[in-house]
């Protein structure tokens, strides 16, 4: 739902017709994953993706079908030889799309209004998919209810609430007593220090994987909108001026990856102990002992230092940019879904079996 904002949006505010197509089930394999979403227009045109050439045809066909009759329908699409015979992909799963004709009505431009901002802050959406009312509530990350369609009843709303797990744990989509949970964990903000090649190929892959993007380095040529074209802010100064003046929150993550010794101790210094999920600086053994030494003497606490993910990034025997930003952003995806914890765990585990 995240990708389709911009389109949806669009839709809203010209008082375009659409249909909504929501995968909400799936069982064995499938090109896409409880979650994925797309727009199919009067005309045909389509915008997101249920996964390509396995089913969108069918699901394009159905949606025109239904565009005028103002009703949603459940379909369930089996993924064999009649969807991908064309292509040679044949999936063999079994996907659950809900289809919403959507117009111009008030009560179901209100909910997805609503459901956009869920999808940035975090939130759970719960769908009925056993009966014909197909309907939706919509939960903050809280789990309180903020928004509801075709609900003519709360009689069983304690229960759907009971069904809603901590989007701390993120959780996966599932299906429980006909209900479909989907969850959307709050982005998290990627601080990347130092705009050099490192801090773009970063960027660059982190952005895909769901981060937002802010970039920072004293050097103005390094921080361009060319360098960084999705990135949500680009921040030029010095590191002791600049990274002060950061809000770091809990869900915030934090990459040193600057030209060199000082300015990486700088950067750490400066964003050590502020609250980070996450919190990893480049550099040799060497360099980082050199590093530590020095921030103790300014009485950072070993305790502090040992939460620093240093050096950065998944042993894979990473040589090129390419290859150290992908361990990167392996570990970045790492913490966000298992906590940083089991990361260490992990890596530690591979360690010792790698010296066995």
């Amino acid at each position: 739902m995240r990708d389709l904002q911009r389109h949806f949006r669009q839709a809203i505010s010209a008082g375009q017709q659409v249909v909504v197509c929501r995968l909400v089930e799936t069982r064995g394999s499938t090109p896409q994953k409880p979650g994925a979403a797309m727009l199919i227009y009067p005309d045909g045109a389509q915008a997101g993706t249920l996964g390509g050439g396995c089913v969108e045809a069918e699901v394009r066909r159905e949606a025109l079908r239904i565009l005028s009759q103002g009703t949603p329908e459940l379909l369930t699409f089996q993924l064999d030889s009649d969807y991908g015979w064309d292509d040679g992909l044949i999936c063999g799963g079994r996907m659950k799309v809900l289809l919403e004709p959507f117009g111009n009505d008030l009560a179901t431009r209100d909910y997805y209004q609503r459901l956009f901002v869920v999808a940035e802050e975090g939130g759970t959406e719960a769908i009925r998919i056993d009966g014909e009312s197909h309907e939706l509530r919509l939960f903050d990350a809280d789990g309180q209810l903020i928004a509801s369609l075709r609900c003519d009843s709360d009689s069983d709303l304690a229960e759907i609430s009971a069904g809603i797990e901590p989007l701390a744990q993120r959780p996966r989509p599932r299906v429980q007593n006909g209900i479909a949970y989907l969850p959307y964990a709050a982005r998290c903000r990627l601080i990347i220090v130092g705009g050099g090649h490192v801090g773009k190929a970063v960027a660059a892959l982190a952005q895909e994987a769901d981060f937002d993007i802010v970039v920072c380095d004293d050097r103005e040529e390094y921080v361009t909108e060319e360098r960084f074209l999705t990135a949500q802010q680009r921040i030029v100064g010095k590191l002791d001026v600049t990274l002060p003046q950061i809000e770091i929150g809990v869900r915030d993550f934090c990459l040193i990856v600057t030209r060199g010794h000082n300015h990486d101790e700088e950067a750490l210094f400066r964003l050590i102990d502020r609250g980070a999920a996450y919190l990893g600086m480049i550099g040799s053994r060497r360099k980082i002992r050199l590093i530590y030494d020095d921030l103790r003497e300014q009485g950072i606490s070993d305790e502090s230092l040992a939460a620093v993910f240093a050096p950065v990034g998944v042993d894979i025997g990473s040589q090129t940019v390419p290859e150290i930003a992908i361990s990167i952003v392996a570990q970045l995806i790492s913490v966000r879904n298992l906590g940083a914890a089991r990361t260490r765990e992990l890596a530690e585990l591979k360690l010792s079996h790698g010296s066995a």
